[in-house]
């Protein structure tokens, strides 16, 4: 669970597309390390869980980097795989199958319980939130909506990013300019 929070929390993905990274979607030699959103986990009613062919949209493929700490972390499960297994997904059942985003969320809450955190509305997709609040507070808010794979910024900023409430100097200074003369 630990290595899925911090590959989440490092790529700012939804949970179905995290769990559907390949062997071959990683791209650790890059600099940064980078890694393609190409697919997405997804169970249909009487069918068994698979990788779908592409994320939640069609416009929501896309490669982005990852920061160190989730690179440590995608080597690390890069090396439980088979090198000549290119379609290996990096997070796998016991059986060697897809997790299920469904108990992904059972065993987060699960976590939250034990940890005494139940009921404070954190979620496997709070990660995507902290992540976008960061990037658009950082680097703006259409820097965000490329990450997340949205195609503009208005969803990124109506349901991922907080406003940043940070207090600047400058406009004050600024304003000093009306008041009266001493």
């Amino acid at each position: 669970m630990r290595d899925i929070i911090e590959v989440m929390l490092g790529t700012a993905t939804r949970i179905g597309e995290v769990l559907a990274f390949r062997r071959c979607d990683v791209d650790l030699n890059a600099d940064p390390p980078q890694v393609s959103v190409s697919g997405t986990i997804v169970v249909h009613k009487g069918a068994a869980v698979h990788r779908q062919e592409h994320p939640k949209t069609h416009e929501s493929n896309r490669i982005i980097p990852v920061p160190e700490f989730a690179a440590d972390v995608i080597r690390q499960r890069l090396a439980l795989l088979d090198p000549d297994d290119p379609e290996h997904l990096l997070f796998f059942s016991r059986n060697n199958t897809p997790l299920t985003p469904y108990n992904v969320r059972r065993t987060f809450r699960g976590m939250l319980r034990n940890a005494g955190l139940e009921g404070m509305d954190i979620t496997p997709h709070s990660f995507r939130r902290t992540g976008a609040t960061l990037l658009a507070n950082e680097l703006g808010m259409q820097a965000t909506a490329d990450m997340l794979g949205h195609t503009s910024t208005s969803t990124a900023k109506a349901h991922y990013a907080e406003p940043d409430r940070t207090v600047r100097p400058g406009p004050a200074a600024v304003l000093q300019k009306l008041a009266p003369p001493k």
